[in-house]
Parts: structure tokens; sequence; C-alpha cells
């Protein structure tokens, strides 16, 4: 009897424990009565091709209603992660609103999937390749790293520190992101497939996807192959529920908040990127107000993240 009651006194200290170190969870829902500002080149974008971003949702939202075995791709992904599909199609569904117009049909995925093969593509700027640009010794730092996603986020931080918008050995560097000045063979920003990830993204979570979806590694040095698993749905949408998961991991570990019941927000950080960076800085403020006597501060949606929680009934009744 003593013992099954202090292996229940255990218990019940354990249970408290996890509870107070579990992390706050984040409300369904915006932040936001109304939509944040919509930036003027996505604006731009979509009247240039003369359309509206109410078309470009109900175009996306087609591919996904009238693809059954789409669905089920996603589906499979969200569960291999651990993450709803709503994040999946959320992330999808902005990406296709605010940048791209979706294709018809998935089949031109594919086909455009394989035309990057016999093109002749490099991640390089004026003339040097971002392999032989990494050996620069601002990079030593981050030479020990082996996972992907650290050794790519650390080079995204050396870039961002020692040579955007600076000279470095007489040499002048663009006041532009990593991603935009070696990773885009056809122009700054250009994303690509049903994802609409960037090469750099996928660079990142290429050891994860390894790990949990046994894809072959992506190697920076074969840019073809890269792009390539950008457009092959197939082969991207393992690395979309991985960048979705890697953000979800984030908030929880630095910033103490489960962002998993609000696709919205999940979104948004599909949008911007750099999710460790942000659950730091949000980390900081909260302390601060914390010290102050102050509620702490949630995350907030971003426009992109606002329509996927403003859809989110619609997009629910996909699955």
């Amino acid at each position: 009897m003593k013992k099954r009651i202090l292996l229940l006194l255990g218990l019940a200290l354990t249970a408290a424990v996890a509870a107070a170190d579990a992390a706050t969870l984040v409300p369904p829902g915006n932040r936001h009565a109304e939509q944040p500002d919509i930036p003027g080149a996505s604006s731009r974008r979509t009247q240039a091709t003369n359309t509206t971003f109410q078309a470009k949702y109900r175009k996306v939202y087609a591919l996904l209603q009238n693809d059954a075995d789409l669905r089920g791709k996603i589906k499979q992904q969200a569960a291999a992660y651990g993450i709803d599909p709503i994040h999946i199609v959320g992330a999808i569904v902005g990406e296709h609103t605010y940048n791209v117009d979706a294709y018809d049909r998935l089949q031109t995925y594919y086909v455009k999937a394989i035309s990057y093969l016999s093109s002749r593509l490099a991640f390089a700027y004026e003339g040097e390749d971002i392999t032989d640009f990494v050996q620069r010794p601002e990079f030593k730092k981050c030479a020990g790293l082996t996972d992907s996603y650290d050794l790519w986020e650390c080079r995204e931080q050396v870039w961002n520190h020692a040579f955007r918008g600076k000279s470095v050995g007489g040499e002048s560097f663009p006041n532009d992101r990593f991603g935009a000045t070696f990773f885009q063979p056809y122009y700054a920003g250009q994303t690509f497939g049903l994802g609409q990830l960037n090469p750099l993204t996928a660079l990142q979570m290429s050891d994860l996807v390894h790990k949990v979806s046994g894809l072959p590694k992506l190697d920076v040095a074969d840019p073809n192959g890269v792009y390539k698993t950008i457009m092959d749905p197939d082969l991207t949408l393992p690395y979309v529920a991985a960048t979705i998961r890697k953000s979800i991991d984030a908030y929880e570990s630095i910033a103490g908040l489960d962002i998993s019941g609000n696709p919205g927000l999940t979104a948004t950080l599909y949008n911007v990127g750099n999710p460790e960076q942000r659950a730091e800085a949000l980390k900081a403020e909260n302390d601060k107000r914390r010290a102050a006597g102050e509620p702490e501060k949630l995350p907030e949606e971003n426009y992109y993240g606002w329509l996927v929680n403003d859809k989110l009934s619609e997009l629910k009744a996909l699955f």
C-alpha cells in the first residue's frame, strides 16, 4: 500500500512538472480583426496577370477540391511529420493566393519538374558559385555543423552580418537576402512548385526530410536536382511538411508557445521564414513583459496567415 501511494505521488509530481513546463497553447483564430496590409509587390503581381486575390484563392481551392489523390498525399505527409493536414493546405493556399496562380492540374507540376533536368542552372553570384563562396574565411564558424538546417542557417547569418549590403575585399554585395542573391537563377524572389519553396529552404530541410521520409539528401552543387525536388509534388510535399514542423518546434522549444492549433500562424511563418529568430525575439519580449508584470504577447498572423484562419472552415471541409 505504501509503495502504491509513493508511486502515485511520484506520478502526480511528474505530471505537475510536465504541466509547469508545458508550452502555452496559442488559441485558434486571428488576433487582428481586419486583414493586415498586403504588400504592394503581391498586389502589383496579381494586377499584372489581370486577376484578383479572390480568383486566385478559388483556383487553388478548386485544385485541392477536385484532386482526391493530392489530398491523400497531403494527409500522408502530414501524418509522417506529426502535423494536421490543414497546415500544409494553409501554406499552399496562401502561396498561390498571394504569390503565383496555381496550375489547373497537378500533372502540370510533374511536367515542369522534368523540364528542370534539362536546364543549365547555377547557384552563384557574379560568376562565383555558392560552393566556392562558402569557403571564404567568414564562414569558418559554420564548418563544424553537420545538420543541414543548422549549417545553412549559420551561413545565412554570416551573409547577413558580413556581406549583405557591404563591401568585402573591394567587392560590393547587394543588400538583399541570401536566398535571393545566390539561389534564384531565374530572377530574385522566385519560388517554385506546389509549395512555392525556395531552394535555400529546401537545402535547410534536407536532413530532416531524409530522416523522416527517406528521400536522398539535396546537394547544393546540383541545382537541377534541387529544383526538380521543389517542382515534383511527390518530393516537395515532405519539404513543406518539414518546414511547418520546424516552425512549430521552434516556437515551442524557444518561446514556450504551442502554435500547432493555429494554421494561420504556421502559414505566416511559412511565408516570412526564419522561425527560430522570430521565436527568440518573441521570447525576449515576453521575458521583459513578465518582469514588468505584463501579460505575455502571443504571436500574430500576417496578411497571408489571416486569410488561412479566415477561410479555415472552408479549408477544413476539404478533409
